[in-house]
């Protein structure tokens, strides 16, 4: 049988099953928030056009406002300085969209400490038990932080110190960044970064160093409880905004079932 048949029957058969990665956007849907002095993004919102009615008897569609870093969304190198010179969103090649993950679980570290890092030796670890991380592929890393996603104020866990919530350390983004075989790293929180990454020196290294790699970013993914540790292929599809720093994405992940 053809590949592609054979795909569409496995699907169809739920030999292979999809599993969809991706927070729904509302005006609900968490976003980032920065400090004074900083620019922030608009949250996301429908403008009414017409609904079957005077503006358009028989159909009905909307304006959207939102930001290319708001809900489940893609972060191209352009996103940070160190990746200035690097592609925008409409740059990415279609082939890097499609691409092999693994999933690191270490949602009971994240409960019992919202400010825990993920460093080389976790990693190291975990390739001990369940072989080496995919080349150009993505690095998905589960922290349970998709149970707070309906809420702004449990999902950034600020408090008068600032955000908490899992991350990376810097070696480990460095380590990403230069050394590991990925192409790109996914989240289950706002961002990349851990929120407490603001005071870390340098600041913000998983956005400096990966995207100064020219890699990619995935973030306020859902579901990763639903993949396996390995096998899984992840689908991400940005908007090809020319310019852009990222996109909102419908990620979804594709599993073998036996």
């Amino acid at each position: 049988m053809p590949v592609l048949e054979a795909l569409i029957a496995a699907l169809r058969s739920g030999a292979i099953e999809i599993v969809d990665l991706t927070a729904p956007l509302s005006e609900t849907t968490p976003v980032i928030r920065l400090p004074e002095p900083f620019g922030n993004t608009l949250s996301f919102s429908l403008r009414e056009i017409s609904r079957y009615d005077d503006r358009g008897p028989g159909w009905y569609w909307n304006d959207i406002v939102t930001g290319e870093h708001t809900g489940t969304h893609f972060d191209a190198p352009v996103h940070w300085i160190t990746g200035r010179d690097g592609a925008d969103v409409a740059q990415i090649p279609a082939d890097h969209l499609i691409a092999p993950a693994v999933v690191l679980d270490f949602s009971a570290q994240a409960s019992a400490d919202p400010d825990f890092l993920l460093e080389v030796d976790h990693i190291r670890t975990w390739e001990a038990e369940h072989g080496p991380l995919p080349a150009d592929g993505w690095l998905l890393y589960r922290t349970g932080w998709d149970a707070r996603s309906a809420s702004q104020q449990e999902f950034l866990n600020a408090d008068e110190t600032g955000p908490h919530t899992p991350g990376v350390s810097i070696e480990c983004a460095r380590w990403l960044a230069n050394e590991a075989p990925v192409r790109g790293f996914g989240v289950e929180t706002v961002g990349t970064d851990a929120g407490r990454a603001h005071s870390f020196d340098p600041p913000f290294p998983c956005h400096a160093s990966l995207l100064g790699a020219g890699k990619y970013g995935l973030t306020q993914l859902q579901n990763l409880a639903a993949l396996p540790p390995t096998g899984a292929v992840v689908i991400a599809g940005p908007l090809p905004i020319i310019g852009g720093s990222g996109s909102p994405c419908r990620a979804l992940a594709l599993v073998e079932r036996s």
